[in-house]
C-alpha cells in the first residue's frame, strides 16, 4: 500500500521546511517506511507523487532485489521512484541537486541508476528519458566548461599576489565572482543551454571583463602585458571606486579588443565570433543585469542571488556548487581520468614527450579550426568557375541561386534565433554563411567531376532543379552546424543530439529526408577534405533517413514505391531480390537520383554510357518515348542500402540473443525482407528496427524458441545508436502510440499472420538471399584493413594528429604508445626487416585521401586467404624453406596488397556493368 499521510498531515507535509508534529508522524508508520515520508517530506511532493513513487518502488522491489538490498540502496531508490514520478506528472517541488542532496547522491550515480532501473521497459516512460537526457547535457557542458574555466583561471591569474593587491582582490574572489556571472549570463542569454561552443565564446567574454577589471599585479603574462597595453593608450584602468556599473560598461563598449585577442589567440578561438558575442549578446546581458560593485567587481551576493532565482526557476543543477567541488557534481573516478587537463604552455620551446587526451572545449576548438582551414580560402559568393557553369546552361541559374540562398539565410537565422536564443541571430547568420561557402565549394567538385566523366558542359536541368539546391545547402550546412555542435560528451565522433542536431535543418529548409539522402554520399565524394567524424555524421544522418525519417506520412518514398508497383510489365517489388547478394556499387551521381528514373535499357553491344542524359541539356534518344516506364535509380539505391543497413542490425541483434540457433538468423530475415518489399505500409511512421524486432519475435513464437520482447528490447537497448522511444512508443492507429508489445499484437501478427505460420510448416517460404555486405563506401584513410587470413592481422596508416594552430601539416609529437606500434612477436635482429616494411608500405598506391572518383571501390577479393601451409591460393606463391614465419608473413602481405591493387584497377572498367545486370 502507498504511504499516504492521515489528512490531519496533509497540510504538515505541504508546508515544506516544517517538520510534522510527533503524533501525525506516528500515525504514518502504518502506510509505509519512516523514511521514505520523511524524504518525501523533506522535498515537498505532491499527493499523487508520493503515491506514484511508492507503487514504482513496489513495482521495482521484486523485480531486482539487488537495488533495494540495504538501507542505503532503499534511500536511493526512493529518491529516484520520487524524481521519476514528479517528472511524469510535471509535479517538480524540489531542484535536482535538492534531490541529490537530501540522498547523498553524486549525480553521475543518479544516472547510472536510472539507466539500471528501467530493466522493464515500462517503469521509465519516454518523458523521463527526455527530460533526463537534457539534464545530462547540460551537465556534461558544465562540467566541461568549469574545468576549462579553472585551468585557463590559473593561467591567467597569479594565486598569491603581493599583500597590497591581496587586501583589495584576491584570487578566490575573482574565480567566485567570475564563474558566476558566467552562469547567469549563459543562463539568461542562452535557450539552449547545451551548446559548447557559444558557451564558451561567452565564458571567454566573461574572462575578458574581469581581466580587465583586476589589477596588472594579478595578472600573468600575456594578459599583463595586454592590460598595460590598454592603460598607456587610456582605454582602460580608470579609478573603478568613484564608477557605477553603467559608466564602466559604456566605456568598455569602445575599447581596444587586445584582451579578447589574446584569450582567443591562446584558445585557438575565432576572434570574428567571440567579438559577436561580445557585443550582441555579452554587453546587452552586463546593461540588464545592474549589478551593485565592491572593490572594482561586481558584487557576488547580487550576482549568486540572481542566478538563485533562475537555478529555482529551471529545478536542475546548481552550478555553483563546482565551485567548492561539491562530490554529487563530481565524475566517478574512471569518468574523470578520461578527462584530462590540456598541458600548459610553460615553455613553447620544450620538448613533450606526450599528448594528453583532448579537452571536450579543446576538441570542439581544433574540430572547427580544422573546418576553417578548408573554408578560409572559399567564398560565399559563386566563383568564377561557377559563373562560367552557370553560362553554359540553357536556362541560366545564377539570379534562382543567388535569391534561394538570401531567402533560405534569412529564414535559418530567424530559426536559429528562436532555437538558441533571441540575441544570438548574427551567430546563426555567420554559420549560415560558412554553409554557403562549402554548398558553393561542393557545388563547383560535383560539376568538374561531371564534366571530367561526361565530357559535357551544359548541366541545365540539374542546376535548375529546386530540390537539389536545397538539399545540397541544407547538407553543407549541417556539416558546419554538427561540427559547431560537437556535445561535451563525446570523446570521438559528433553523436550526441542537441536542439539543433539533424534533422533540425530539414524543418527549417522545409526539405523532406528522402530528397536530403539522395545528395549525401555525392556530397562525401566531392569534398575530399571532410574530417572522419563528419563523414561518420553524414553517414549517421543517412541511417536515420533508411531508418525512420524517410518512412514519415508525407514522405514522396511511398508515391515512389507506388508508381513502382504500377509499371506495367514490371516486377512487384521497388528492387528484386535476386541483387541483395550482389556487391552495391557507388558510381552513382546526384544528377542520377534527383533526375531520376533516368536509366535506358543498355542494349547488347552497345556502348551508350550508363550516365544519366538528363544532366545533359539535349533532346531524348528516339524510342525512348515508347519504351516501358523506366525504373527509379533513387528508389532502388534506396532500398539496397536499407536492405544492407537492416540485416546488419539484425545479424548484430541475432548474435547477442540467437548464438544457440543461428539457423534462424536466415528465417527471420526473410520475413523482414520481406515485410519491407511487400508490406511497406507496416513502415509508415514507424521505425525499421521496430518490424525487425517483432519479425524476430514472431520466428521465435512459431519455432517454439523461447525469447520474450523484454529480453529483445532489453538486448536491443545495448546496440549503437538506438533510442528507448523506439520500443515505448509505436504507432498503432492514427494518433494513438503504445509499446511495440500490443504493436505485435494488434497490427503485426493480423497482417502478417499467415506468412508468420509458414514458417513453422514443413515446407516454409523461399529463403531470401542474404544482402552483401560491403566495407563503407565512404573510405576513411586511417582505417586498418585487415589482411584476408586466419589470423588478426592488421595494416594501418601511421597515425598522425595536428595541431591545428600549427597548421593542417604540422604533425604534433607521437604518444608512447605510438612510439612501439610495431611489434610481432619474434625478434626482428637487423634493420633490413624493418626497411622492408617500410619499402612494401611506401610503395603501395592507396590514396591518403579520398578519392572523389565514382569507381575506385574494391570488389572483395575470392578465395584470397592463406592456407595452413602458408601458400597463397590466389597466385600460388611459395615460400623459401630457409624463410622465418616474419618473412613469409611479409611475402603474403606483400602479394595481398599487390593483388588488391591490381584488381583495384580492373575493376574500374566493369564496376558499372555490374549495377546494370
Amino acid at each position: 500500500m502507498p504511504p499516504k499521510p492521515p489528512r490531519k498531515g496533509g497540510a504538515a507535509a505541504k508546508g515544506g521546511s516544517t517538520p510534522p508534529p510527533p503524533p501525525a508522524a506516528a500515525a504514518r508508520l502504518e502506510f509505509g517506511e519512516t523514511g521514505f515520508i520523511a524524504l518525501c517530506d523533506t522535498l515537498r511532493v505532491s499527493d499523487i507523487v508520493r503515491t506514484n513513487a511508492w507503487k514504482m518502488y513496489e513495482k521495482m522491489s521484486p523485480t531486482d532485489g539487488t537495488l533495494v538490498s540495504c538501507s542505503e540502496k532503499k534511500k536511493d531508490m526512493w529518491g529516484i521512484c520520487i524524481f521519476t514520478a514528479a517528472v511524469d506528472l510535471d509535479e517538480m517541488t524540489f531542484t535536482f541537486t535538492e534531490l541529490l542532496k537530501s540522498i547523498g547522491m553524486s549525480i553521475c550515480t543518479c544516472f547510472h541508476l536510472l539507466r539500471e532501473m528501467d530493466v522493464n521497459m515500462d517503469t521509465i516512460s519516454t518523458k523521463v528519458d527526455s527530460y533526463v537526457s537534457r539534464l545530462r547535457k547540460k551537465y556534461d557542458v558544465l562540467f566541461a566548461l568549469y574545468h576549462k574555466f579553472e585551468s585557463t583561471c590559473g593561467l591567467i591569474y597569479v594565486a598569491q599576489p603581493s599583500s597590497q593587491t591581496a587586501t583589495e582582490l584576491s584570487f578566490p574572489l575573482i574565480l567566485k565572482t567570475s564563474w558566476i556571472t558566467f552562469l547567469l549570463a549563459k543562463g539568461k542569454v542562452l535557450q539552449m543551454e547545451d551548446d559548447l561552443v557559444i558557451s564558451f565564446q561567452l565564458l571567454l567574454c566573461v574572462l575578458e571583463y574581469f581581466i580587465k577589471l583586476s589589477p596588472p599585479a594579478m595578472l600573468k603574462e600575456p594578459y599583463k602585458s595586454a592590460v598595460n597595453a590598454l592603460s598607456i593608450n587610456g582605454s582602460t584602468r580608470a579609478p573603478r571606486r568613484g564608477q557605477n556599473r553603467t559608466t564602466r560598461t559604456s566605456r568598455q563598449t569602445d575599447i581596444d579588443t587586445k584582451v579578447i585577442e589574446v584569450l582567443c589567440k591562446e584558445h585557438d578561438c575565432n576572434l570574428d565570433e567571440v567579438k559577436n558575442v561580445y557585443f550582441t549578446n555579452f554587453i546587452p546581458f552586463l546593461n540588464s543585469v545592474g549589478a551593485v560593485t565592491s572593490n572594482g567587481l561586481p558584487e557576488v551576493e547580487d550576482l549568486s542571488r540572481q542566478y538563485e532565482e533562475l537555478y529555482l526557476k529551471n529545478k536542475d543543477i546548481d552550478a555553483r556548487l563546482f565551485l567548492d567541488h561539491d562530490e554529487t557534481l563530481q565524475l566517478h573516478h574512471i569518468e574523470s581520468s578520461q578527462l584530462e587537463r590540456t598541458p600548459r604552455k610553460n615553455n613553447p620551446d620544450e620538448e613533450l614527450n606526450f599528448i594528453l587526451p583532448q579537452t571536450p572545449v579543446r576538441a570542439a576548438m581544433n574540430t572547427i579550426q580544422q573546418l576553417m582551414m578548408i573554408l578560409n580560402s572559399a567564398s560565399d559568393k559563386p566563383s568564377d568557375n561557377l559563373i562560367s557553369y552557370f553560362n553554359n546552361c540553357t536556362v541560366n541559374p545564377k539570379e534562382s541561386i543567388l535569391a534561394r540562398v538570401e531567402n533560405l539565410g534569412n529564414i535559418f537565422k530567424e530559426k536559429f534565433a528562436e532555437a538558441v536564443g533571441q540575441g544570438c541571430a548574427e551567430i546563426g547568420s555567420q554559420r549560415y554563411k560558412l554553409g554557403v561557402r562549402l554548398y558553393y565549394r561542393v557545388m563547383e567538385s560535383m560539376l568538374k567531376s561531371e564534366e571530367e566523366r561526361l565530357s559535357v558542359h551544359n548541366f541545365s536541368k540539374l542546376l535548375n532543379n529546386n530540390i537539389f539546391h536545397t538539399s545540397l545547402l541544407a547538407c553543407a550546412v549541417e556539416v558546419v552546424m554538427a561540427t559547431y555542435g560537437r556535445n561535451a560528451s563525446q570523446n570521438d565522433g559528433i553523436n550526441t543530439e542537441t536542439n539543433l542536431s539533424f534533422p533540425w535543418i530539414l524543418n527549417v529548409l522545409d526539405l523532406k529526408a528522402f530528397d536530403f539522402y539522395k545528395v549525401i554520399e555525392s556530397f562525401i565524394k566531392a569534398e575530399a577534405n571532410l574530417t572522419r567524424e563528419m563523414i561518420k555524421h553524414l553517414e549517421r544522418c543517412e541511417h536515420r533517413i533508411m531508418e525512420s525519417l524517410a518512412w514519415q506520412s508525407d514522405s514522396p518514398l511511398f508515391d515512389l514505391i507506388k508508381q513502382s508497383k504500377d509499371r506495367e510489365g514490371q516486377a512487384d517489388q521497388p528492387e528484386p531480390t535476386c541483387t541483395l547478394n550482389l556487391p552495391l556499387q557507388h558510381n552513382h551521381t546526384a544528377a542520377d537520383l534527383y533526375l531520376s528514373p533516368v536509366r535506358s535499357p543498355k542494349k547488347k553491344g552497345s556502348t551508350v554510357s550508363l550516365n544519366p542524359t538528363p544532366v545533359i541539356d539535349a533532346q531524348p534518344v528516339l524510342g525512348i518515348q515508347t519504351q516501358k516506364p523506366q525504373k527509379s535509380t533513387s528508389l532502388s539505391l534506396f532500398y539496397k542500402k536499407v536492405y544492407r543497413l537492416a540485416y546488419l542490425r539484425l545479424n548484430t541483434l541475432c548474435f547477442r540473443l540467437l548464438s544457440d540457433h543461428l539457423e534462424l538468423e536466415h528465417l527471420i530475415w526473410t520475413l523482414f525482407q520481406h515485410t519491407l518489399q511487400n508490406e511497406y505500409e507496416l513502415m509508415r511512421d514507424r521505425h525499421l528496427d521496430q518490424i525487425m524486432m517483432c519479425s524476430m519475435y514472431g520466428i521465435c513464437k512459431v519455432k517454439n524458441i523461447d525469447l520474450r520482447f523484454k529480453i529483445i528490447v532489453t538486448a536491443y537497448k545495448e546496440l549503437t545508436n538506438t533510442n528507448q522511444e523506439t520500443f515505448k512508443r509505436v504507432l498503432i492507429r492514427e494518433g494513438q502510440y503504445d509499446s511495440i508489445i500490443v504493436f505485435y499484437n494488434l497490427v503485426f501478427m493480423q497482417k502478417l499472420k499467415t506468412n508468420i505460420l509458414q514458417y513453422a510448416s514443413n515446407r516454409p517460404p523461399t529463403l531470401s538471399p542474404i544482402p552483401h555486405i560491403p566495407r563503407s563506401p565512404y573510405k576513411f584513410s586511417n582505417s586498418p584493413l585487415r589482411v584476408p587470413a586466419g589470423n588478426n592481422i592488421y595494416i594501418s596508416p601511421l597515425k598522425s594528429p595536428y595541431k591545428f594552430s600549427e597548421g593542417l601539416m604540422s604533425p604534433t609529437k607521437m604518444t608512447p604508445r605510438s612510439r612501439i606500434l610495431v611489434s610481432i612477436g619474434e625478434s626482428f635482429g637487423t634493420s633490413e626487416k624493418f626497411q622492408k616494411i617500410n619499402q612494401m608500405v611506401g610503395s603501395s598506391d592507396r590514396p591518403l585521401k579520398r578519392s572523389a572518383e565514382v569507381s575506385t571501390t574494391p570488389k572483395p577479393l575470392k578465395r584470397l586467404r592463406f592456407d595452413i601451409e602458408g601458400q597463397d591460393e590466389a597466385d600460388g606463391s611459395k615460400h623459401l624453406p630457409g624463410e622465418s614465419k616474419f618473412q613469409q608473413k611479409l611475402a603474403e602481405m606483400t602479394s595481398t596488397r599487390t593483388r588488391m591493387q591490381k584488381q583495384k584497377l580492373n575493376d574500374g572498367t566493369d564496376s558499372l556493368a555490374t549495377e546494370e545486370k
